[in-house]
């Protein structure tokens, strides 16, 4: 059994060679968001079950954190993006599976050249550093901002969500990794749309093509995976198991929607997310898809409220460029999917609530008005 070690140091070059000694002294670590408030700091410790804090300005001893296995390398908040975060732990066996799996499906000409823009407290962000610690990438380390002329400057390869990937011009990159939220319609030759989550140690399905060593089935309609990078358990609990097709209960219920055809992972989304109206199953991120091609639409986001009627009816919240475009969003969500799922009600809203990866915050959309 060993202490958790929490990082709270800047993201750079000395959280590399933080994170390398980590892995060199066999020293299981977690990683804060620096921008936490000091209640949501205390919380998150607490969850995490952190013993020490590591700080540029030294350490911080916490006597009520809890030990972890020695097998056990990583701790990771999951996004919460479903409800109240969970606490994975991943092996360093599954850390350095992910990563050996990933350089292998992105390799060219040579080892990956990685520019880390997205933050280290989700699994997303912290496997690009552990490509090169775990595996036989390299990092260009520079501000997130730059990350379009970071081509200019050697970079390769660059993971990024949908927010960078519309905002900069990423086409000097060899790949472009796309996770977080459901992709754009349209994304860019060189981008690579990912799925994953925090307990898959990160995204283990590339444009619908699993990686290698990777196994994925739907089982009543919910993705199940079964993997080397798959997490062992969650802190206060044990990893949740089914039994697939070949009657062994070694799979992983993901939550998420979908189904596997010749081979092809679609991902359809939460299925604790999906609107039942008047009888028919819509998925929200579906309809958000048709939307944001809305012109004047800059972001949005489907949700399903209760109704005496309906069960629950289909509300959009639209964030436009001071367009009111509610004919065009209901005719292109009734002509692409069926007038069951044109939403009852278009609400214009300032922002949508995200992650900081990207995924829309489901839980706190009803709020919105």
């Amino acid at each position: 059994m060993r202490p958790l070690l929490a990082l709270d140091i800047p993201f750079g070059v000395n959280f590399e060679r933080t994170l390398r000694r980590c892995v060199e002294e066999g020293q299981p670590f977690c990683v804060l968001d620096p921008r936490l408030s000091p209640r949501r700091r205390l919380e998150e410790l607490d969850w995490l079950g952190v013993c020490a804090v590591l700080t540029t300005n030294g350490s911080e001893v916490r006597p009520q954190g809890r030990y972890v296995d020695d097998e056990i390398g990583l701790v990771m908040l999951t996004s919460g993006s479903s409800g109240a975060p969970k606490a994975a732990e991943l092996t360093w066996s599954a850390l350095e599976a992910s990563a050996q799996m990933t350089q292998e499906r992105l390799r060219t000409d040579g080892p990956a050249v990685w520019y880390p823009c997205l933050p280290p407290h989700h699994i997303g962000g912290l496997a690009v550093v552990l490509r090169a610690v775990l595996a036989d990438a390299s990092l260009l380390w520079g501000e997130s901002d730059a990350v379009a002329t970071a081509p200019l400057r050697g970079a390769t390869h660059v993971a990024v969500v949908r927010t960078q990937l519309v905002r900069y011009d990423l086409a000097g990159f060899q790949r472009i990794l796309l996770g977080g939220a459901k992709p754009p319609g349209t994304v860019p030759d060189n981008a690579i749309t990912t799925w994953g989550m925090t307990e898959t140690g990160s995204g283990v399905v590339y444009d619908g093509v699993a990686l290698d060593g990777v196994e994925v089935v739907s089982i009543e309609g919910e993705l199940c995976v079964r993997s080397p990078t798959l997490f062992r358990s969650y802190r206060d609990r044990e990893r949740p198991r089914v039994t697939g097709p070949d009657g062994r209960d070694t799979w992983f219920p993901t939550g998420d929607g979908g189904d596997v055809v010749d081979g092809v992972v679609r991902v359809r989304g939460r299925l604790g997310f999906v609107i039942n109206s008047g009888g028919e199953k819509i998925w929200p991120e579906d309809v958000e898809a048709l939307i944001a091609t809305v012109t004047g639409v800059r972001d949005v986001a489907v949700t399903g409220v209760a109704d005496q009627q309906w069960g629950e009816r289909v509300v959009a919240l639209v964030v436009t460029d001071g367009s009111s475009p509610t004919d065009a969003i209901g005719e292109i969500v009734k002509e692409r999917i069926g007038p069951w799922a044109r939403p009852k009600e278009v609400r214009y809203v300032a922002a949508i609530p995200r992650t900081s990866n990207g995924k829309v915050r489901r839980g706190d959309l009803n709020h919105l008005h």
